[in-house]
């Protein structure tokens, strides 16, 4: 074997051979990555009563965290939020909730039941998101598994497979098995830039025969991995014939979903919180001991030698705050039209943002079919516009249930936008008949949230390009002026996760206490 093995070689041998997860993992060991690690003690100093005054602009995740951190240890903070609500992002549909998306507001007419209920934004907690995983465990928000991946769902291609649906254990498997017969025959006639020794050979066959269930001369004929026919229980199990291996490679699923599961942050276990997402917002505004100001939308940022002034729309009054420093979670393509005097490269930083986009639509069901089908939570991919179809992971066996119908993403979205929202749910209940049976008889209500329409967020996180971000990221995570921080998850690595909006928060609060200890020491010397 080559001796001299790259980094990028290692990585690439190491993908193949057990995916995402395999890789991430790997370049950890490597100290190619920084691991997420714990959140950071943040030991905030104490301010005695009357101390610094903070506004946040922006009732999001970030908003919310520098609030509560502040006012635990005695900061005067106030939070106005633009839109009618609490959360930002963390969006829970319930029972009589209006989407209020620009010409299009809906009413949500699912039932009105704590299981009915419906996460358009954020819907699942990575365990490695430790700093979401802290705050849902300090805040008492209770969590439940979420099945992000799950093997008897399906994946559907309209043009290959006759445009039925496959079961996602039978195409991992069958993809699997014909790779490890190439891999195996591979072997078998030495065809490799360094011939292999003959024990390196025997224990690389040994490998691709067990990876992928082949018979003892290497080939394969499908395996009990992707299913039964039949039989298993009170008969002898027949396994499925398997899928054409044509088929298999011209279906793009194996690019667009079959590793991931394997992703870092879609790999199982994944969390989710009971009752609903947007437990975690309720849990801060619980501890929280200022009212947000709703309906508030920012006019004009002044930044002075001493603090900030914030002038503000409040139902229709202009109204103005003065603070000694501000937190601003404004998504940043709104900035360049808010008045302000931000520094100059501040502000090209900000402008220079693209925002982010998603769509969903969210479907009641009067009968939870799917688990008659044995599915019971994870996802169905398919080519179609609408991308998935994701089955609750909570109220198993209940009478009915909400489900994921289409789940688009940036450009995609575009599609559903143009549409009125009785469109969008007949157009995605035309997309599930294809994949399960009688499915839009099934349809009892829906709500579709395109997030780029949606007022006051008009997007879903940031796209940062490579050159913007090593020209402007590490200048928008300082205070501008020293008193204006620019927070969320669109200033991290991790946008339209609330773990980016979490990090970014930490990093925000780090810093200033840092800054407000350094200015405690210079007075106490002078």
């Amino acid at each position: 074997m080559n001796k001299n093995l790259t980094r990028r070689q290692l990585l690439s041998m190491v993908g193949a051979a057990g995916g995402a997860t395999a890789v991430y993992n790997t370049s950890l060991a490597l100290g190619l990555m920084s691991d997420a690690g714990a959140p950071a003690r943040l030991d905030l100093q104490h301010v005695p009563k009357g101390g610094a005054r903070i506004i946040v602009l922006g009732a999001g995740i970030a908003g919310l965290t520098v609030a509560y951190e502040l006012e635990r240890v005695g900061y005067d903070v106030q939070i106005i939020e633009a839109s009618k609500r609490v959360g930002g992002r963390n969006l829970t549909v319930r029972h009589g909730d209006v989407i209020d998306e620009m010409g299009h507001q809906q009413v949500c007419r699912f039932d009105d039941h704590p299981e009915m209920y419906f996460n358009a934004g954020p819907a699942r907690i990575p365990g490695h998101h430790r700093r979401v995983m802290h705050y849902c465990k300090s805040l008492n928000v209770p969590l439940q598994v979420k099945a992000n991946f799950s093997r008897p769902a399906y994946t559907h291609d309209t043009e290959n497979f006759a445009g039925k649906p496959v079961r996602v254990q039978q195409y991992v498997a069958d993809a699997r098995g014909f790779l490890s017969e190439l891999l195996y025959k591979a072997i078998d006639q030495n065809r490799f830039d360094e011939p292999l020794s003959a024990d390196d050979r025997e224990r690389l066959m040994h490998f691709a025969s067990t990876f992928g269930d082949l018979q003892p001369d290497g080939s394969y004929k499908g395996s009990l991995r992707g299913g039964y026919d039949e039989g298993g229980f009170l008969s002898p199990a027949v396994q499925r014939a398997p899928l054409e291996f044509r088929a298999l490679l011209n279906s793009s699923w194996w690019e667009r979903g079959m590793l991931s599961a394997e992703n870092p942050d879609w790999a199982a276990p994944l969390m989710e919180v009971v009752g609903g997402m947007d437990n975690i917002v309720k849990a801060f505004v619980r501890e929280l001991k200022t009212r947000v100001i709703l309906n508030a939308q920012v006019q004009d940022i002044r930044l002075k030698s001493d603090g900030v002034d914030v002038v503000y729309n409040h139902n229709g009054k202009r109204r103005k705050l003065s603070a000694d420093y501000c937190f601003n979670s404004i998504p940043s393509h709104f900035m360049p039209a808010i008045p302000n005097n931000l520094p100059p490269d501040y502000q090209a930083g900000l402008a220079a943002m693209v925002p982010g986009n998603f769509f969903k639509i969210g479907l009641q069901m009067k009968k939870r079919f799917w688990e008659d089908e044995g599915i019971y939570g994870g996802a169905t991919s398919t080519n179609q516009k609408i991308n998935t179809i994701w089955y609750p992971s909570h109220g198993i066996h209940g009478e009915k249930g909400v489900l994921l119908g289409a789940y688009a993403f940036f450009g995609q979205c575009k599609f559903f936008e143009r549409m009125n929202p009785a469109e969008r749910l007949q157009f995605a209940a035309d997309c599930g008949d294809k994949i399960h049976k009688n499915y839009s008889s099934y349809i009892e209500a829906g709500v579709s949230v395109p997030w780029g329409r949606m007022n006051h967020m008009m997007g879903c996180g940031t796209t940062w390009s490579e050159e913007v971000r090593n020209e402007y990221f590490a200048l928008l995570q300082q205070p501008a002026g020293g008193r204006h921080y620019m927070i969320g998850d669109q200033i991290s690595y991790h946008s339209s996760w609330q773990e980016g909006a979490f990090a970014s928060a930490e990093y925000a609060l780090l810093d200033f206490n840092r800054r407000v200890r350094a200015d405690a020491t210079r007075q106490g010397v002078r």
